[in-house]
């Protein structure tokens, strides 16, 4: 079994990532002297891999020993947009990859596995509009939000019998539509910063959008180095198409963890106000983003997050948030190799 490591969160953006023997070491340039200094280190063996954002890089002696010891180290932009991931030695057999190509290939199999994600997905969007009705029944509109999950449970079991890829696409559509038009219920605190209206992105235009979208991308890096970490091709998806530079597999697998995992945690900082107005900074072009401290304070919730203990469904076994990922790409992995009969996704109740 995989153990949890911490990962290393290079928040500061003028930050430059470099090698001293066994750690690595965070450094950036004072603002009044001019002169860099360093502000951080880690020692590799108690990383599971380095997150990023910003531009200024890191050193080639770093990247090498990374990739020596399978540690990934994956660049985003300030605002938490994904640019590009190292990894090191390819994980596991070419026969699985070769399998996986085959799988994307044909239009059968890659439904059947599509199915199942975004079946998982609508259910799991259904699940916690359910548990916002019952943990906080006269605190929401029960009614409303009710017949939406409703029509997302409904939405779920048309997509295990959806006919092509297109009807799917149609169903989740329609399902984040249905989901997202009731999201504000959901929002108990701080409901004149908060106000969500609907999901945008590229860029957020509110606090609520701004942190969906960070935790989505947070998420996409960690299921990518969960696919490398079970043999397979996060690029070579089976719902979302092939497009350079793309992890298709990875967005893929997100989808099971946005409702259960991402959403549920951006609506926990809001609804406990660890996270208020003050935190956000609204740039020129309209773009809303979280500010460098705040960005922090996220990141440490999240971690605190990925050590929650849960029963996986399928598994019947206790673990935590923060394997979740690994295990459903190990379950993908054995399906492909035909060790199961089928992959079952991970179906959050």
């Amino acid at each position: 079994m995989k153990k949890l490591l911490n990962t290393l969160y290079v928040t500061t953006e003028n930050a430059y990532l470099a090698l001293d023997g066994e750690n690595a070491v965070v450094r950036a340039e004072d603002p009044e002297s001019g002169e860099s200094r360093e502000i951080g280190r880690t020692p590799l063996h108690l990383l599971d891999g380095i997150v990023t954002f910003g531009y200024v890089g890191a050193s080639p002696a770093l990247l090498g020993k990374c990739a020596e010891y399978g540690k990934s180290v994956t660049f985003l932009t300030p605002s938490g947009r994904f640019l590009c991931r190292t990894v090191g030695k390819t994980h596991g057999s070419i026969l699985v990859r070769r399998e996986q190509y085959r799988w994307a290939d044909d239009p059968e199999r890659s439904l059947a596995i599509a199915r199942r994600m975004i079946a998982a997905k609508l259910s799991g969007s259904a699940a916690v509009l359910r548990r916002a009705v019952s943990d906080h029944a006269g605190r929401i509109d029960g009614e409303t939000v009710g017949a939406a999950e409703g029509q997302l449970r409904d939405f779920s079991r048309s997509a295990y019998r959806a006919e092509n890829a297109d009807s799917l696409r149609g169903l989740e559509g329609e399902g984040a539509q249905r989901y997202f038009s009731v999201f504000d219920e959901l929002i108990l605190q701080q409901k004149d910063a908060f106000g969500f209206d609907s999901r945008n992105r590229r860029p957020p235009l509110d606090p609520v959008n701004a942190m969906l979208s960070f935790g989505y991308s947070l998420m996409t890096s960690v299921c990518s180095a969960a696919l490398e970490t079970a043999g397979l091709d996060p690029y070579a998806g089976f719902f979302h198409t092939d497009r350079p530079g793309r992890a298709s597999l990875a967005l893929d697998l997100v989808e099971e963890f946005r409702a259960p995992f991402v959403d549920r945690f951006v609506l926990t900082l809001i609804n406990k106000k660890v996270i208020s107005e003050s935190d956000f900074v609204r740039k020129e072009n309209g773009a809303v983003l979280l500010k460098d401290d705040s960005r922090r304070e996220f990141l440490s919730q999240w971690q605190k997050k990925k050590r929650e203990e849960i029963v996986h469904p399928y598994l019947a076994e206790k673990t935590v948030w923060g394997m979740i990922p690994f295990l459903q790409a190990r379950l993908l992995a054995k399906a492909i190799r035909g060790d199961i009969d089928d992959y079952p996704p991970f179906l959050w109740k």
